[in-house]
């Protein structure tokens, strides 16, 4: 994967019969990966807030000349806990099997506000929700057909530290510090994961990716004040990519053969802001073992999921 080759979704191999499950598939992202896959005859479960959003771009894609029997629509709110669980009993009992989880889903520099369980939502939403979701999906995705966990990350978890003694911000809340938490706890999750399905013997493959700095609601949305300013008006127009391209690595971490276990995903132009998906270095704090020991029985407490593997090292 170099960039001569420079991996594009027309590299996406063929997808006819695999099920996927993308959070966040209304728009950016999450829309995009949809999108792309669906191209490629893949069924696209698409877990979302709004399912009259959902709807309504799942019509946009057929009018676009993609079969119908392509999507489902299902609401998941990854902040509530109860509706992961409800979320995850419904697909329980539809499907026998799944091939693929996207934990994509996410929300940025919001003011403080707790779950409905009473945590930080960009912790709750950003990374609690996807943890409790693999974990219940897990047995599904084992029995799938070359499973994987692609959990999306970002640049920011370089910048990010995981406050064990505050991670709801009561002693002291900014909003970007605590997105870069919950972006730091995903790329400990996915690393964590991957040591102990393979210690284990699973065949799910859990890889991560991030998107560089890419254009979408995100930056917009949640935010307020200075930081929207900075990214919405400023950073988007002049430096972002389009999602189409934000989204190739975790297109290329969900579907290419390459791909292995424990690997990092991003852009591989300068600063990883941009550019074609190659393999990219986790921060020492996201491959620090103590730490993912201490993320995943402290995210076990807080979900009240257990994963079927306990190994932590191969």
């Amino acid at each position: 994967m170099t960039k001569k080759q420079r991996w594009t979704a027309d590299h996406v191999p063929d997808q006819t019969g695999r099920v996927f499950v993308v959070t966040g598939a209304t728009s950016g992202l999450g829309l995009a990966t949809t999108r792309a896959i669906a191209r490629r005859g893949g069924r696209v479960i698409l877990a979302v807030r709004d399912e009259t959003k959902g709807r309504e771009v799942v019509e946009e894609l057929v009018s676009s000349g993609m079969a119908p029997d392509l999507f489902d629509v299902r609401r998941l709110d990854l902040a509530d806990l109860d509706s992961v669980r409800a979320f995850a009993t419904r697909l329980r009992a539809e499907h026998p099997r799944l091939d693929v989880l996207v934990n994509n889903a996410g929300v940025m520099a919001p003011p403080r506000t707790l779950s409905a369980q009473g945590h930080e939502l960009q912790f709750a939403t950003n990374h609690l929700g996807h943890f409790a979701l693999t974990g219940l999906l897990l047995d599904l995705l084992a029995a799938g057909r070359d499973p994987r966990v692609v959990t999306v990350s970002s640049i920011n978890h370089r910048q990010g530290s995981l406050r064990f003694d505050d991670l709801n911000g009561e002693r002291g809340y900014a909003p970007m510090a605590f997105y870069n938490q919950s972006k730091l706890a995903n790329a400990v999750f996915g690393r964590e994961l991957h040591l102990r399905l393979t210690g284990a013997g699973s065949p799910v493959r859990s890889v991560l990716a991030h998107p560089g700095y890419t254009a979408t609601s995100l930056q917009t949305r949640d935010t307020r004040g200075l930081t929207r300013l900075v990214f919405g008006r400023i950073g988007n127009p002049l430096l972002a990519q389009t999602p189409e391209r934000g989204a190739l690595p975790q297109l290329y971490a969900a579907t290419d053969p390459a791909v292995e276990g424990g690997e990092f995903i991003g852009p591989d132009g300068p600063a990883e802001l941009r550019g074609a998906p190659t393999r990219v270095r986790l921060s020492d704090a996201a491959a620090d073992a103590e730490t993912g020991r201490r993320l995943w029985e402290v995210s076990e407490e807080l979900t009240g999921v257990r994963f079927p593997v306990t190994a932590r090292r191969p």
